[in-house]
């Protein structure tokens, strides 16, 4: 395997694989958000299960149960959309190695660089999606003031 050893070659070698750095920058900040939600969904659900083990067996904690099965779902999108995310930073880390030796070698890999930079914006578009699904659930849970008596203000 030959490596190029002149200077702009590997200069414009590292440009072009540098391109792709800003996707996992956007990745890094979605699954750490999404990691953050998966915490509060977390500490969520054990309040509840100490609610549903703190009540008395007269009371059957209907809306609890109904939440924590919300809480659930909303998990396992989240968790998803992490796998998800973490499939495309190592597509996308991997477009970066191919895109350098396609450059900086003989190798002819650019059609290779190509398939896991789609497979790599696939995964993330996915796991965007798994994060709406996930925002539109904890949305459509909250009660916003459905609780307040008429007349109330």
């Amino acid at each position: 395997m030959f490596f190029a050893t002149d200077l702009d070659t590997v200069t414009h070698g590292i440009q072009l694989a540098v391109a792709p750095v800003f996707l996992l920058t956007a990745v890094a900040g979605m699954i750490g958000s999404v990691a953050g939600r998966l915490a509060r969904i977390i500490d969520r659900a054990r309040v509840l299960e100490d609610r549903i083990d703190k009540a008395s067996t007269d009371d059957p904690m209907l809306a609890a149960f109904d939440e924590l099965h919300q809480l659930r779902r909303r998990g396992a999108l989240v968790n998803t959309c992490i796998a998800l995310l973490t499939f495309c930073a190592i597509m996308i880390g991997l477009t970066i190695m191919a895109l350098f030796l396609g450059e900086t070698t003989e190798m002819q890999i650019f059609r290779i660089a190509t398939l896991l930079f789609l497979l790599g914006v696939s995964c993330f578009l996915l796991a965007l999606l798994c994060f709406l699904a996930e925002t539109l659930i904890a949305t459509r849970i909250l009660k916003f003031g459905r609780n307040v008596r008429a007349g109330s203000s």
